[in-house]
C-alpha cells in the first residue's frame, strides 16, 4: 500500500494500523490525522478517492489516488462540529442553553414541545428523532420543510425525560436555532466563525468550485475473518429494531424517504449539519484540537464551554440505537458504544466509518475520513484500529502493561 504523508517519531503505531486497514480491513480509499498539542503529528492518505476503484465519468478508467486535499462527506461525524455551533453563541453571550427552545423559535413551542430546552436538543433529549411523515429529499435540502415539519411535530416522549438518538433531525434543529439565533445558516456560521480561522477544509454545504476534491462514497463489507476472528455480529435486539418498520430506530434513520443520494452535486451542496459535512481527516483532528487548546494562535472553546461541551447530559439505553449511550451537549462521550481514548474524551463518530474526537487529558485530537462506508453506526473498527494505535503511541511505559 502507497502511503502518503507524515508520522512524527513515536506515532509509528498510527501508520502501521492505517495500513493494516487496507489490508485486513478492506479499506478502499481513507485518510488519518492526529493533532497533539496543537501540532500536527500525523497526517496520512492512501488508496483511490473514489470507494468504487473506477472513475464513473472516464467509463471505468482507473481513479485518481487519493490526494492531499480529498475530502469526502462524514455523515454524522458533522454533527460535532456543528455543536461547537450553539456552544460559541452560548459563550459569545448569545444563547441560554437552558432557555426554551420556543424563545427563539417560537413555532417550536407547540405540540408538548413547550418545555424543550435548547440543551434537549444538543443531547437528544427533544423527543423528535422521527416525523409522521418523512420527507422526500427535495424537502430535505430545501432550508425550509425540515423545520416546520419538526415545528409542528408531536414529541414521542416529553421532552428532557429520556433520550434517544436524533439522527437526521437534528439537522433541522439546529439549523433553525443557528438561524432564529444568528440571522446566517448554519452553513455560513460554520464557514465564517470556524473553517476560515482556522484554515479547515470543512463545508456544511459544498461550494461548486470545491467538487472536484471530493470523492465518491459507497458501501463497503468488512472481510468475514480478520486476523483469525471471525466478523462480529450486531445483539439482536438492534438488529430487530432495523428490521421493524415501526420502530424508532428505522423511522429515525428513514426521516427522509427515498434515501439520498449522498453523492449527488445537489446533496453536497444542501446545509445539513446532522448528515452532510464534507471534510479532510485534517480538518476535523485539527478543529477538535481548536476545541482543547490553541492551533497557531486560534482556540475555540474556553475552558468553561470545554467542560459543558463534555460533561454528561444523557446516559443509558439509548430509545433509538437501543444500545446504551453518553451524550454531552451535542457531543458522544467514551463509552462502549463510541470508544474514543479515554475517560475524558468527547466527539462524534459518522455512520459508516469516519470519526473526529478530542481528548483533553492527552491533548490528542483526531480525524479519520474514509470512502468505504460500513453498516455500523458507532465503533468501526477501522477507525477503532486508529484510536488504540494512538492510545499506545501516547501511553506511558507503566499505562501500557
Amino acid at each position: 500500500m502507497d502511503v502518503q504523508g507524515t508520522v512524527e517519531a513515536g506515532f509509528e503505531p498510527v501508520r502501521d494500523a492505517f495500513v493494516r486497514n487496507f489490508e485486513r480491513r478492506g479499506e478502499r480509499g481513507a485518510a488519518v490525522a492526529v493533532y497533539r498539542d496543537g501540532r500536527k503529528v500525523v497526517d496520512l492518505w492512501a488508496g483511490t478517492r473514489d470507494v468504487t476503484g473506477q472513475e464513473p465519468a472516464d467509463g471505468g478508467a482507473d481513479a485518481a489516488p487519493w490526494a492531499v486535499d480529498t475530502a469526502q462527506v462524514v455523515r454524522s461525524a458533522t454533527k460535532g462540529v456543528a455543536a461547537a455551533v450553539p456552544l460559541l453563541l452560548y459563550q459569545r453571550g448569545q444563547i441560554d442553553l437552558d432557555a426554551p427552545v420556543g424563545t427563539y423559535w417560537p413555532e417550536f413551542k407547540s405540540a408538548g414541545k413547550e418545555r424543550a430546552l435548547v440543551r434537549h436538543l444538543l443531547s437528544h433529549r427533544a423527543g423528535v428523532p422521527v416525523l409522521d411523515r418523512p420527507l422526500t429529499p427535495a424537502e430535505a435540502i430545501d432550508g425550509e420543510s425540515g423545520a416546520r415539519a419538526l415545528a409542528a411535530q408531536r414529541p414521542e416522549w416529553e421532552p428532557g425525560t429520556d433520550h434517544g438518538y436524533h439522527a437526521h433531525t437534528y439537522s433541522w434543529l439546529i439549523a433553525e436555532l443557528v438561524r432564529r439565533v444568528t440571522g446566517r445558516s448554519v452553513g455560513r456560521w460554520i464557514a465564517e466563525e470556524i473553517a476560515r480561522p482556522l484554515g479547515l477544509d470543512f463545508w456544511v454545504g459544498l461550494p461548486a468550485e470545491e467538487a472536484h476534491r471530493v470523492g465518491r462514497i459507497g458501501p463497503v463489507e468488512e472481510p468475514t475473518a480478520v486476523g483469525g476472528a471471525l466478523r462480529l455480529r450486531p445483539k439482536r435486539s438492534v438488529s430487530e429494531a432495523y428490521r421493524d418498520a415501526e420502530s424508532l430506530t428505522r423511522r429515525a434513520f428513514g426521516v427522509i424517504e427515498p434515501r439520498p443520494d449522498e453523492n449527488a452535486p445537489a446533496y453536497r451542496a444542501a446545509e445539513l449539519p446532522a448528515s452532510g459535512g464534507i471534510s479532510t481527516a485534517r480538518a476535523l483532528a485539527r478543529c477538535y484540537a481548536a476545541m482543547i487548546g490553541p492551533v497557531d494562535g486560534h482556540r475555540l472553546f474556553a475552558p468553561a464551554t470545554l467542560t459543558l461541551a463534555r460533561t454528561e447530559e444523557s446516559v443509558g439505553p439509548d430509545r433509538v440505537l437501543v444500545v446504551a449511550t453518553r451524550f454531552g451537549l451535542g457531543f458522544m462521550l467514551h463509552g462502549p458504544a463510541a470508544p474514543l481514548l479515554g475517560p475524558g474524551s468527547f466527539g462524534h463518530p459518522g455512520r459508516g466509518g469516519s470519526l473526529g474526537f478530542a481528548d483533553p487529558e492527552s491533548g490528542i485530537a483526531m480525524g479519520y475520513v474514509t470512502n468505504g462506508m460500513r453498516k455500523g453506526v458507532t465503533a468501526d473498527p477501522r477507525a477503532q484500529a486508529l484510536v488504540r494505535a494512538v492510545r499506545s503511541a501516547t501511553s506511558s511505559p507503566d499505562e501500557a502493561i
